[in-house]
């Protein structure tokens, strides 16, 4: 296993991030330990997870993938092993069962205190603002419209303050963004350098071979503000596996459960799947190594949030650490992207 420190702190963090939002929807609470006990024993360290999962979200599963680790943690005696990472979910029309008051004090108290009974834990290593409370381009949105009617501003002083008492108290060590945009992390950047106040350590974005991007104007922050990527959904949902090729549709596959979740399965995100698998081919790896070994070794990469429902897919995906992809393979995949860029938002 590859390894790094999450910037500005002297946390060592494997390359290659556990993810966990299957948990208790797709996955049994047995193959959530099986997943655990697997990725640790591989040298995978970091496991990120969210009071929102498993998604798709509901109030009959709320917080169950967090009730999964916390047993694990206690069965296991491992919480000491792993760095872990939650987030707190914003505010939206999916996650009105949670909370409908955004990131005020108060909310903020009541999603971190309920994540530390779950995982059974007295603190956080990095604690997430899952996605902006204000009208941003995320989830898939590709430009920005200023709503005229928007009622959720952020608070950015505010929500640092909040955090910063609960570093204080212990129950957090560092905080990251997730979801957002190069304004949004500039600004708290700013407010952290001016007022003092607690910084930013890492943003947790979609980055993958259909979506690059972050590399638009996210990228830049990161490596000039060393603001940590932690990239999700490196596989564009299952797609760049390869098994939704040729119009096929396997049964237990997050597009057959979840046909809504259609994110990157335009026309142009099979094409450009398609041209990606052929590399692939080509130097005789798989598919889905290409992708996450591309993913990985970006310069502005602190780590890969890989997720699987089943243990070779599991471990397919974490021995996509050991691969470096060459500049002949770098060169082929920058092709593909200029012919066909960011298919999917």
């Amino acid at each position: 296993m590859k390894y790094t420190t999450i910037p500005h702190t002297d946390i060592r963090v494997s390359k290659i991030c556990l993810g966990t939002m299957t948990w208790g929807n797709q996955n049994t609470p047995q193959e959530g330990f099986e997943q655990m006990d697997y990725a640790l024993d591989q040298g995978v360290n970091f496991f990120d997870t969210a009071e929102l999962y498993p998604v798709p979200a509901n109030a009959d599963t709320y917080a169950d993938t967090e009730r999964i680790m916390g047993d694990w943690f206690a069965q296991t005696h491992n919480r000491d092993k792993v760095v872990l990472a939650t987030k707190i979910a914003g505010p939206g029309s999916y996650t009105a069962h949670i909370r409908t008051s955004g990131f005020t004090p108060e909310s903020i108290r009541e999603a971190l205190e309920g994540s530390l009974k779950r995982l059974k834990t007295d603190y956080i290593d990095l604690y997430q603002l899952h996605w902006p409370q204000r009208n941003a381009n995320f989830f898939g949105k590709r430009d920005y419209t200023p709503d005229p009617n928007e009622k959720w501003e952020n608070d950015f002083q505010q929500i640092l303050e909040t955090l910063e008492g609960f570093i204080k108290e212990g129950k957090i060590r560092h905080i990251g963004l997730s979801n957002e945009t190069p304004w949004g992390a500039m600004k708290y950047l700013a407010l952290s350098e001016h007022k003092n106040l607690p910084r930013m350590k890492t943003i947790q974005n979609p980055y993958s071979l259909l979506n690059r991007t972050f590399e638009v104007g996210n990228a830049e922050v990161s490596h000039r503000e060393q603001l940590g990527l932690l990239a999700y959904s490196p596989m564009a949902f299952g797609i760049l596996s390869g098994k939704y090729r040729n119009g096929q549709l396997p049964d237990k596959s997050r597009l057959k459960l979840f046909p809504r979740m259609a994110r990157y399965n335009s026309e142009q995100s099979l094409a450009a799947t398609d041209a990606y698998a052929a590399i692939a081919e080509k130097h005789n790896m798989t598919l889905a190594q290409l992708s996450l070994a591309f993913v990985t070794d970006r310069p502005f990469m602190t780590s890969n949030i890989i997720g699987a429902t089943t243990m070779p897919q599991l471990k397919e995906n974490i021995g996509s650490a050991e691969i470096t992809l060459s500049q002949e393979i770098l060169d082929e995949i920058n092709a593909v992207h200029d012919r066909m860029p960011n298919p999917a938002p």
